[in-house]
């Protein structure tokens, strides 16, 4: 049976810092299952609107409902437990240098078992994070290295790991091809993808790789000056039929996006 009510849905969303306007008036609906992909230039308030999601950042004004409740007036504690239903592929990968590879899958596990009386032993904890960075396609030997050991393509598959260890119901993806050739970051995209349908989540991931927009996005939606300014399916993004949306997936040089000079 197809679910009508959306996994997110956010409204009037608005976030400035100082005089500057950077999320204004966002609505946004992820249905259950699906992927949504968030383009935009640097700057746009991509990265600002997932962290309002997390509670990262405060909203200044609007509703982010998930599951049909409002995080944003939830009291803290029942705030953390919706947070804790949501992984994370930071774009840099965001591994902890102190910690084993192991460590670092199992982090989110041995915190949220901590927090909730039933911490796994790290033992179970190890193991757990073995079999994560199988599903990324690495062998769970690559566990007892630290990060510095790793290349960039496979601190991406353990950031990766991390996310989906605890099984979550959604997950976010920050720029997850950044600083990947293109041959990793067609291989990265592929494991997300499959990660996301092995466990039925709901994804929002925010990119200007477009190559990388069309293979993990089931949805897409285009962030300009703080407002969402074309949503339509993602594989539709080379031919929205937007002029701003269409200049900004080819790279044009010309059109109605402009860019500002700082003086």
């Amino acid at each position: 049976m197809i679910q009508s009510t959306p996994k997110i849905r956010i409204r009037g969303l608005c976030k400035a810092f100082g005089p500057k306007i950077v999320l204004d008036g966002i609505d946004l609906d992820v249905m259950p299952g699906t992927s949504m992909v968030i383009i935009g230039g640097s700057g746009s308030g991509k990265s600002v609107l997932l962290r309002c999601i997390l509670g990262l950042i405060p909203a200044d004004a609007g509703t982010i409902e998930i599951d049909g409740v409002n995080v944003l007036t939830l009291p803290p504690r029942r705030r953390e437990e919706v947070i804790e239903t949501i992984g994370m592929l930071f774009q840099n990968g965001a591994l902890f240098d102190s910690l084993s590879v192991w460590e670092n899958v199992a982090f989110g596990l041995l915190a949220a078992g901590r927090r909730h009386g039933r911490r796994p032993s790290r033992a179970e904890a190890r193991a757990t994070a073995g079999r994560m960075l199988e599903q990324v396609g690495l062998d769970p030997s690559v566990g007892a290295l630290s990060p510095a050991e790793l290349s960039g393509g496979m601190q991406k598959r353990v950031g990766l790991a991390r996310a989906i260890a605890g099984q979550p119901d959604i997950l976010f993806f920050d720029e997850p091809t950044t600083g990947l050739d293109p041959i990793m970051g067609a291989v990265i995209d592929g494991l997300i993808v499959d990660c996301v349908r092995k466990l039925g989540s709901t994804a929002i991931a925010i990119t200007h790789d477009m190559a990388s927009a069309q293979r993990i996005g089931d949805q897409a939606a285009m962030l300009y000056k703080g407002k969402l300014i074309w949503q339509g399916p993602a594989a539709s993004l080379l031919n929205s039929g937007n002029p701003m949306v269409d200049q900004f997936t080819h790279g044009r040089r010309e059109g109605p996006i402009s860019m500002e000079l700082r003086r």
